[in-house]
């Protein structure tokens, strides 16, 4: 990599994750006099935010969370694949453990399909798709995002754009597993009567 792209790997990841670091589930609770963390999952995210200060909250909440892995990934992939990917992976990490909350963020789903579609748009058609199936059959959002999650990997093989993009997958899906390895523990209890 030439210098400038090495600058501009490192100016994607100090936008991304200072972007990602951005919480506007918090914003909006704090406007609202809501109380994310005593509420379900108590975690600042989309669904919780639905679940407490309603569903079009929620949706707002979503769609600000996924520009937020979009925006960076896309503004610095104009300087090559490596930078747009390190923009997203950053947002997702700085949605995760932001700074504005103590290091205690979301789940990183929405923002991850931000920052797929603007890296490897069609990566998000079998992820979403798993995700529907997944909630439909159990009605559970934790359990879609983990399974459209697992997705990611084997869609970034079969969709080859080299090992770049399979970095990419692995690095989001180990970052959106790792938020949610509570909900996958008592699935997986749940599963064997424990």
């Amino acid at each position: 990599m030439s210098a400038s792209t090495w600058w501009a790997v490192l100016a994607a990841a100090f936008v991304g994750y200072w972007v990602g670091s951005f919480s506007p589930a918090a914003v909006a609770a704090r406007l609202r006099g809501a109380d994310l963390r005593g509420t379900g999952s108590g975690n600042p995210g989309a669904t919780n935010a639905a679940r407490a200060m309603g569903p079009a909250v929620g949706v707002l909440v979503g769609l600000v969370d996924v520009a937020k892995g979009f925006l960076p990934a896309w503004f610095f992939a104009r300087y090559g694949d490596p930078a747009g990917q390190i923009a997203g992976l950053c947002a997702v990490l700085g949605h995760i453990t932001s700074p504005f909350l103590r290091g205690r963020g979301g789940k990183g789903v929405a923002t991850s399909l931000g920052a797929i579609l603007a890296v490897e748009p069609i990566w998000a058609l079998p992820a979403l798709a798993g995700f529907a199936v997944t909630v439909g059959l159990t009605r559970r959002v934790g359990m879609g995002s983990v399974v459209a999650t697992l997705i990611l990997l084997p869609t970034s093989v079969l969709l080859w754009d080299g090992w770049a993009g399979v970095v990419f997958a692995v690095g989001l899906s180990a970052l959106v597993l790792w938020r949610h390895r509570r909900n996958i523990r008592a699935f997986l209890l749940e599963r064997s009567g424990g």
